[in-house]
């Protein structure tokens, strides 16, 4: 019953004229030729005449047996069809000694004889091509799929750290974890969001001091006139606000162990003389007190800003910048590490399956597409865009258009369609539109506004003001 309604929809629903039957072979990519019963040429398509290397021309009214020649077609796949009565293929050789496969299917009228034969041609090259990228990508996939259950592991049981696939990226592991063992003072640079705190909490990890506390501290976060009392702590009636019993400092709560300064060079020259004297005499002093008190603390720094440059500028302390660089540690950013995008895609995705009770995979169509991107925020971009997928998908194989910047790119369109179809909207009114889906992008995308500011190219107070306008705050 079923077949019946489905030829008779065909019947009544579908009308393909002679024109558009050609249309549609001709559009097709492997060569296609029809004879009739006997051999002689009624159709041939242009993908034929390239993968046979036989001008059309050279093939309309003539018969296939007029083609053959003991060089490069001893025989046709034609006749061989006629004598055989059923579908046929067989390898053949073109005239610039290219192989291809020639298949013949004969197609009968009512009486039983062939009234026409359908010839496909294929490049036996581009099959071979195919079949190998097909088995690189199943290969990738096992290997993706492999590797997920150990980073699954790791993310049930909410293990972040590092991973090192890259080779750039075992040499900055290898050099922390050498580095761990002495008491010397690091300095980590790199772009924001590659990492640095884990290399920090990485080499406190492997130092004496990894059973005492791991202190990270955003400088960049803290005002620049509570910077000093939040660090070094203060004593009672020290200013206005101040806890009467006093306080300690951020230094002294990581006494034994680490003290991790992230974005140092943020902090003013002020704040610096300080610090370098604490680096210096091991001897923190309170604010409001004339007693210092020695701390046992190792310092890590970090920033991702030029501190040679800020140096030369007169902006950050010569003394201070060879105080915390006694060892250097790069992290690069991750598009110069693709190989740590799958391990780390996965190990995310594993963390945030396991926090919001979700069961998404990873295709190997979306690795591909997540490779070719610059990451311009890295790893936390990723981590980012990983959360992001889990949560707003309702692919459970997640594929290239659940990343944001493909959903951005929909909503792009949908908004300026909005705008364009909107009589009534002003100018005025089409700009802010857009300029609130930007803000609220970027919002998403970053930390600070710091770093909005530098993403959309705008002084940050732009930022902080059209924040409020829109209500972001």
């Amino acid at each position: 019953m079923k077949n019946r309604d489905t030829e008779n929809f065909y019947e009544n629903n579908i009308e393909i004229s002679l024109e558009e039957t050609k249309e549609i072979l001709e559009g097709s990519h492997d060569g296609i030729l029809v004879t009739d019963g006997d051999g002689n040429v009624i159709f041939v398509n242009s993908s034929y005449e390239r993968i046979a290397e036989i001008k059309k021309e050279d093939l309309y009214g003539r018969n296939m047996r007029d083609l053959i020649n003991p060089v490069w077609m001893q025989n046709s796949v034609a006749f061989v069809v006629i004598d055989r009565r059923c579908t046929v293929s067989k390898k053949q050789i073109t005239k610039s000694g290219k192989n291809i496969i020639v298949t013949g299917r004969p197609i009968f009228d009512k009486r039983g004889n062939i009234k026409m034969i359908v010839i496909n041609a294929r490049n036996i090259s581009e099959i071979y091509s195919l079949r190998e990228e097909l088995l690189k990508s199943l290969k990738m996939e096992k290997l993706y799929m492999k590797t997920y259950e150990e980073f699954a592991t790791r993310g049930r049981q909410g293990e972040g750290g590092l991973l090192a696939a890259s080779g750039k990226m075992q040499e900055v592991l290898s050099l922390a974890e050498r580095v761990a063992k002495f008491q010397t003072t690091v300095l980590i640079l790199g772009e924001s969001g590659v990492g640095k705190e884990e290399v920090a909490k990485y080499i406190h990890a492997n130092s004496i001091r990894k059973d005492k506390p791991f202190v990270a501290i955003d400088c960049g976060a803290i005002p620049s006139n509570l910077l000093e009392s939040e660090l070094f702590g203060y004593e009672r009636g020290a200013f206005t606000g101040a806890v009467q019993t006093g306080k300690a400092g951020l230094l002294e709560a990581a006494a034994g162990g680490v003290a991790f300064l992230d974005e140092i060079g943020e902090t003013s020259l002020e704040f610096q003389v300080k610090l370098l004297r604490v680096l210096e005499t091991k001897e923190l002093r309170r604010v409001g007190s004339t007693k210092g008190n020695l701390v046992d603390v190792r310092i890590l720094a970090a920033t991702n800003r030029n501190l040679e440059r800020m140096v030369d500028e007169g902006s950050f302390r010569e003394d201070l910048f060879y105080r915390l660089n006694v060892v250097q540690i790069h992290v690069p950013p991750l598009r110069n590490r693709k190989d740590d995008i799958a391990p780390l895609s996965m190990l995310f995705l594993a963390i945030f399956n396991n926090k919001y009770n979700q069961i998404k995979v990873l295709t190997y169509d979306i690795m591909r597409e997540m490779e070719k991107h610059l990451w311009p925020g890295n790893v936390r971009e990723l981590k980012n865009v990983i959360e992001h997928m889990v949560i707003v998908s309702d692919n459970d194989y997640l594929q290239p258009e659940d990343l944001p910047w493909n959903a951005q790119k929909d909503a792009n369109r949908k908004m300026i369609n909005i705008i364009a179809e909107n009589n009534e909207m002003s100018l005025q009114e089409s700009v802010e539109l857009l300029e609130k889906s930007i803000l609220e992008r970027a919002k998403n995308e970053c930390r600070s506004t710091r770093e909005i500011a530098e993403k959309l190219r705008v002084n940050q107070s732009t930022i902080v003001r059209k924040l409020h306008k829109y209500n972001f705050v």
